[in-house]
Order: C-alpha cells, then structure tokens, then sequence
C-alpha cells in the first residue's frame, strides 16, 4: 500500500494485524497513520495489536528487574539522562556495587517473580575491572537465581560481547533512543551509529539484543517510527519503550506534549511493526499512561517491576494486581510461538 494515510481516512486497523501475522512491514505512511489517528479509533488500534499480541505471547507477562549497579559518572552527554556529564540533577553517585549488593539485586528480582535481571552501569563503556566482575557475578546469580540476565554496560566492543556471551548473559541492552536523524539533538558525544556498531558486535556474539528508545525528547512523529521500523530490521528481539521523564537538572526539556492515547498508539505502532519482539512499557509509564497504564497491556507482554535507574516506579503490589485484572498472567519463560523470530 503505497497511499500516503492520514486522520481522515478510514482504515481497517485489522487489516494491518493481519498484514503483520503475514509478515508484511508496514510502510512508514501505515505506521505513522496509526501515531496520528483520531483518539476515538484508540480502541480499534488497540484490539488490532492486541490480535498480534495474543499470537506470539497469549496472556503472558515478563517482568524485569533493573539493578543500577554503578550510577552517575557518566562522561557522555546524553540530554534525557540524569547520570551524564551535562546533568545537575540530584542522584547518587557511586562506583560499581559489592558482589553482595549485587547477589541483594538479584535476590530481590526472583522475589518479585522477574524473568531477567538488568545490571546496568552508567558508562562510554565498561572498564576492564568492570567486565570481569560481571564475567564473575553472572554464572552466580544464574546458579543460584535462575534468572535471565541483561547487561547494559554502554559502548561494546566485539571482544567484550564475546566474553559477555561466554560468562552467560543472555541479551544486551543498548537503546537506539530514537531515529538517526534526530539523534544529534539528544546526544553529541557518540553517534547513532555507535549504538548500531554496538548491537552489530552483541548479534555476532550470539547474544540477543534488548533495544528500544525513548518518546517526548522533542521528536517528530516521523522520527518514532523511524525508529520502530529501525529495530524492525536489527531483528531485535526486546524493546523497551520509555516516555521521557522530565527530571530536574537535566538539559532536556520535553517539548512534545504527551498524552496517555498517543503512547498507547505508540505502543500499538511497534507492536504492528514489530510483531514476535517483546515489548516492555518501562520509564515514564506511571507518569504519562497513569489510569490507562493496564491498556498498553493490549500492545506490550512485558513491563518492569519496582524502581527505574534513578526514578522511582509504582509498587510491585499494584503491578501485579493490574496484570492480574486485565485476565493477564506473569511468566518465567518465553512463550512458545516463535518468539524471538520475525513473523
């Protein structure tokens, strides 16, 4: 379908779920027609994704903990981050946690019935220390946790996946954040590319890949499906989808008003574009979804379970009992129908 789509044309939502079980790609007129339709076709869009949803995850929720394992101290300047050289915000600033507080992270995510646990550290890149006490902690936690982790260590190299691969990491968090075109405006310090470079690096290391981004930076429409479309080729097979936080001291300001319905279109919009990835509603989804938070359930399969990097997150409780009066059900294991692969 070549036609140019706006609000004001009708379109049959399903017709794109189907298209999307058929493996079709939509094209970036269809997926920025789901972005600007009209909010009283929201629960069209929403049945239509969910129609995706059900395919490849039936009624199964992933839980992720994160574990901020070495905060602030950031020499890059991303705009959005409240751990970067540029930002005054008021946060701690430590070093990479004590193998204890680390074993205490994960002991907690298998409490809170997680399937991955995401160490994350605020860096370019991981140091050489750094790398060989996650090549120590990661075969403990699994042994003794049975939890899937995700490393999010910043810039990699090919080498250091390889070793990530090897000491049993299971994926690699590194958002692409947005579109190539607009990453200049969030970010001076390293590239778009970089961040490809870097997933490029994890896939040929067998390590499965964890990308997302994050909306209301200031972006165009155009550039959120720009992205979508972009993880749509990566083949990646977790995304992660934030809605900027505003938090004080840091240099971006949101310009882009967000509503609960355009994230929940959002949301729609990868799912439709990216149908057997995992989706995660993660930073910013108390703020800008609030009551309509168990709606992106209809889109997503995945969120996370306590507290963000340096924000806090609604309590556990509350998660699960959403996810338990939307008919939905917490799992520990992927579901059975080709996750991972590309309908």
């Amino acid at each position: 379908m070549n036609l140019l789509l706006d609000s004001s044309t009708t379109t049959d939502w399903h017709d794109f779920a189907i298209r999307s079980l058929q493996g079709e790609l939509l094209a970036e007129a269809e997926a920025l027609a789901i972005l600007r339709a009209p909010d009283e076709e929201l629960l069209d869009i929403l049945a239509a994704a969910y129609r995706v949803r059900r395919h490849y995850f039936s009624n199964t929720v992933q839980l992720y903990f994160l574990m901020n394992a070495k905060s602030g101290l950031c020499p890059e300047d991303c705009h959005y981050c409240s751990q970067s050289k540029v930002s005054e915000a008021d946060i701690p600033r430590y070093n990479l946690l004590s193998r204890e507080k680390l074993l205490d992270g994960a002991r907690l995510a298998a409490e809170r019935k997680s399937k991955t646990y995401c160490i994350v550290i605020s860096a370019r890149g991981p140091s050489e220390r750094e790398i060989q006490a996650v090549e120590k902690m990661v075969p403990e936690i699994k042994s003794k946790y049975d939890l899937e982790i995700c490393a999010c260590l910043g810039l990699l190299t090919p080498d250091q996946a390889q070793r990530l691969a090897a000491c049993g990491v299971n994926k690699v968090n590194h958002n692409l954040n947005t579109s190539p075109e607009y990453y200049e405006q969030i970010c001076t310090t390293h590239t778009y590319q970089d961040r490809v470079a870097t997933l490029a690096a994890c896939r040929s290391a067998g390590l499965a890949l964890c990308s997302g981004g994050i909306i209301g930076m200031g972006e165009q429409d155009e550039d959120v499906v720009r992205m979508a479309l972009a993880l749509r080729e990566l083949k990646v097979e977790s995304i992660p989808l934030n809605f900027l936080i505003d938090i004080s001291g840091t240099p971006l300001q949101r310009t882009k008003n967000l509503t609960p319905r355009f994230c929940l279109k959002a949301l729609a919009m990868f799912r439709l574009v990216n149908p057997s990835s995992e989706i995660r509603i993660a930073g910013g989804r108390e703020l800008h979804l609030g009551s309509m938070q168990c709606l992106g359930l209809y889109a997503a399969n995945s969120v996370f379970v306590g507290d963000y990097l340096t924000t806090a997150g609604q309590a556990p409780e509350a998660d699960y009992k959403m996810i338990e009066e939307m008919g939905f059900v917490i799992t520990r294991r992927e579901a059975a129908a080709e996750v991972g692969g590309m309908a």
